[in-house]
């Protein structure tokens, strides 16, 4: 449940901070900065010093300064001008700064950035974007606002070179146009990678040519809301027409969009689990007697979770390791993947796959038999390495999930940790490349805050748990790390709105964690920094979640079995005020100020949180019977 409208009144620009706001306030904190004396005004006319080969970046910076602004852009490429902001690309590579590192220096009278590469200029434009007001975010002229920013110099460059967030694009379908627009929110924080997860049981959402079922039929459900995986199985009568994809060409244009603001895509086809939508459009690809009769999953339940993993599959969405069709059928996919995806990896998925019909297949026991395999790990591993051989056959690099380990997989065979670190440290010593994305920090779909106040996931990730992540945990060999990202998971994200909410500001945390020295992460400073944000995404109309303003709130029992309810902030200088009488607390209420015991006959507990005067949280409201069970036994 986002916060809406109600973002620029949870946090009003003059809120006062307890302690004073951090002077700099960019996001992800850079390797150095240091304060120069004095400040730049940004003149009525700009002029960009560069040369052609800086083109992308010109553009990006002349948009973000005149339309905010107004004043006049010019750019010259001839040095005798005098310039107000110079980019310098070095004639000699400065070795500390890399691919993707700048320098930047602001005097009184001149901005010079200077790079090895045109990536390291378009991340020093983002740094120099944020040291001006807020209102450089907007979208339209601004007036009244004076531009100007302290002098500074800034030596900067990342800790690691992938900087990814996953969007899943096929639990719902977003348009291009969501996807620009996660795009242009990702950049302002330095991110260079978009792994799109692109099939999956609900939906194909990739043009393959001679395979026109996969997005004529693939690509379309039956439009449910509520809670995901919970669904009534849909009727006959019920349409499929919720749902989309994008043709060859809408993928070269995103491709082209995130190649211009320095951002690979990762394309994750991700079989042999978790692909129902390739089942229906072509039955002839499952072990399962009856596949013709399946539907593109709606959110329906269509696995038992619980005894744990694998699930027990209600239907068979997995592709049968057993029959050549199926390499035949990746054969063509996979081909087109290549040659549509400039980058190196493909991403094969690999993860959760049922095995309890595979169990029961004729087809998959003579190929055990005929290839001498012991298990379903196996019989995984062989499908997996027939695949990557595939992969590798296009000139690509094959990637998939941290199951994939459990078929012996050759070193060559990259991996995306996300059940834990543990997968991807052990990964790293046996020389696979690594992807840190583990969920206990990084998965952007699980709730940030109460579960009163958000869409209700089987577990939570609060902002302080995101900001924990160590790419490059102890126990890793730091040389096959290639780096981490946040993953969002789209089953219960119905719209691009939810998209931001979810992703922003934990998505701030795990840029830090990736870009930033792991010495100079302070989470004092970092909220200070998050606060500063909040006031940006306002202006540029990005939504974000509040949910760090929230109180924490535990349940337990004293020895006599009441409930005694405990409640914390995640960050300083908030005050909570509660009641158990169903009217709403203000600051004129009880403050909490140590446990407390539900009141004999109460049926709910409502909390807020106020910075002085100023309500800053979301009022929770918590029934009594909720909180017994979060008590847990009697």
């Amino acid at each position: 449940m986002g916060s809406g409208t109600s973002n620029s009144s949870v946090i009003d620009s003059n809120t006062n901070f307890t302690s004073r706001p951090p002077e700099f306030s960019i996001i992800p904190e850079p390797v150095s900065l240091l304060k120069t004396n004095g400040s730049f005004t940004l003149p009525d006319k700009v002029v960009v010093l560069a040369t052609p080969e800086m083109k992308l970046v010109v553009d990006y910076l002349k948009e973000k300064l005149s339309v905010p602004t107004g004043k006049f852009v010019a750019e010259f490429a001839h040095t005798q001008a005098t310039g107000t902001i110079r980019l310098v690309l070095n004639p000699r590579p400065d070795a500390t700064l890399g691919n993707e590192g700048y320098q930047l220096s602001v005097t009184p009278t001149m901005i010079v950035i200077k790079a090895n590469q045109a990536a390291g200029l378009f991340y020093g434009v983002q740094s120099l974007l944020q040291l001006f007001p807020k209102e450089i975010e907007s979208k339209e002229l601004v007036e009244g606002v004076t531009w100007k920013i302290p002098c500074v110099e800034v030596t900067d460059y990342p800790r690691v070179a992938w900087r990814g967030l996953m969007f899943d694009v096929a639990r719902h379908f977003f348009t291009k146009q969501e996807v620009k627009q996660y795009i242009d929110a990702m950049v302002r924080y330095k991110f260079n990678l978009l792994h799109l997860h692109l099939t999956d049981d609900e939906g194909w959402r990739l043009e393959i040519k001679g395979l026109p079922k996969l997005t004529e039929v693939g690509a379309w459900n039956v439009k449910k809301v509520g809670d995901f995986g919970t669904f009534s199985t849909p009727g006959a009568d019920e349409p499929r027409t919720y749902g989309g994809f994008y043709t060859q060409d809408d993928v070269r244009e995103l491709i082209k969009y995130a190649k211009d603001r320095f951002v690979d895509i990762l394309p994750e086809i991700d079989v042999p689990g978790h692909s129902l939508a390739a089942v229906v459009s072509y039955p002839e690809l499952s072990c399962t007697p009856g596949a013709e009769t399946y539907r593109v999953r709606s959110g329906e339940r269509i696995m038992d979770w619980s005894k744990g993993a694998p699930p027990i599959a209600l239907v068979d969405n997995t592709l049968c390791p057993a029959n050549e069709k199926v390499y035949a059928f990746l054969d063509t996919i996979i081909t087109q993947v290549a040659a549509l995806f400039p980058f190196e990896y493909i991403h094969m998925g690999g993860d959760e796959a049922p095995i309890n019909y595979w169990q029961k297949s004729d087809a998959i026991k003579a190929l055990m038999a005929r290839e001498g395999l012991k298990d379903m790990h196996q019989v995984q591993g062989y499908f997996e390495k027939r695949v990557q051989k595939i992969v590798e056959s296009k000139g690509k690099k094959f990637m998939g999930w941290d199951e994939i380990l459990n078929g012996d997989m050759p070193p060559s065979a990259a991996v995306m940790s996300w059940r834990s670190v543990n997968f991807g440290i052990e990964a790293s010593r046996t020389k696979h490349e690594v992807v840190m994305s583990p969920q206990g920090t990084n998965y952007l779909d699980l709730m940030q805050g109460d579960v009163t106040s958000e869409s209700k996931v089987y577990n939570s990730v609060r902002l302080g748990k995101a900001y924990e992540f160590d790419p490059i945990p102890a126990g890793a060999d730091p040389k096959y790390i290639k780096g981490g990202q946040g993953n969002l998971w789209a089953e219960q994200v119905y719209n691009i709105r939810q998209a931001e909410y979810m992703t922003w500001p934990r998505g701030y945390a795990i840029a830090e964690s990736v870009w930033s020295p792991k010495e100079k992460k302070n989470w004092t400073n970092f909220t200070g920094k998050v606060e500063q944000h909040f006031h940006r995404m306002d202006i540029a109309e990005t939504k974000y979640s509040p949910a760090i303003y929230d109180p924490i709130v535990k349940a337990s029992r004293t020895a006599d079995k009441q409930v005694m309810v405990e409640l914390t902030t995640e960050i300083d200088g908030l005050d909570i005020y509660y009641s158990f009488d169903n009217s709403t607390p203000d600051r004129f209420y009880p403050k909490y100020t140590e446990k407390v015991v539900i009141p004999k006959d109460a049926n709910q507990m409502r909390v807020i949180t106020y910075r002085g005067k100023q309500a800053i949280g979301r009022l929770l409201t918590i029934t009594v019977d909720d909180l017994n069970k979060r008590a847990g036994k009697r």
